[in-house]
């Protein structure tokens, strides 16, 4: 890791357990892949929350080249016998996934099944007010997205780092992105089960 991994707990007393258990989860992402520029990991308690309950929320972010980014965004209504290192390896268990997938991916190990012309970007915008995004390309390139582009509704399902797949096209103010669909969310919101 290019940066070192920084650790935040909000609204959580600190504990060395917690945030060593953190740093081992943190040295296994960089065992997978040897290119993460930095990782950054807050562990909180939300305040005023909607949901009854004992609310742990666990955000991993990591930086990979070429402006890439992954998060997850892990949230959890905890029974009083669950401790938080339940939720951290959760949410370390689906950035491990997203991880091993983004990296086979770059290095062409997964056939991905595109069809001719079709691209692949990550939301880097949202307008969701103004019924509009924008999503940016591995090599750089933004094009504009309408809410109505967006296949199955789902404009109100994107946020910043949900990857779609999309045909580019020239429209009138530039490149724009039609028949956009997600393919991965940045993050998972789970209720307890």
């Amino acid at each position: 890791m290019q940066v070192p991994a920084e650790i935040t707990f909000n609204g959580i007393s600190h504990s060395d357990y917690n945030e060593d258990f953190i740093r081992e989860r943190i040295r296994r992402l960089d065992n997978m892949a040897d290119d993460i520029i930095s990782c950054r990991v807050v562990v909180e308690r939300p305040h005023a929350h909607r949901h009854t309950g004992n609310p742990f929320r666990v955000r991993i972010e990591l930086t990979l080249p070429k402006r890439k980014e992954l998060v997850v965004d892990k949230e959890r209504n905890v029974e009083p016998h669950v401790q938080l290192s339940t939720v951290v390896r959760e949410a370390f268990e689906i950035m491990e996934r997203k991880l091993k997938s983004t990296t086979q991916r770059r290095r062409g190990h997964v056939k991905v099944q595109v069809a001719e012309g079709e691209s692949y970007a990550m939301v880097v915008r949202m307008f969701r007010d103004d019924g509009y995004a924008f999503i940016q390309t591995e090599d750089g390139q933004e094009f504009y997205v309408h809410k109505h582009s967006v296949l199955h509704d789902d404009f109100d399902r994107l946020e910043v780092g949900t990857e779609v797949r999309f045909m580019p096209e020239m429209g009138e103010e530039g490149p724009q992105a039609s028949s956009a669909q997600i393919v991965a969310k940045p993050g998972s919101r789970m209720s307890a089960p």
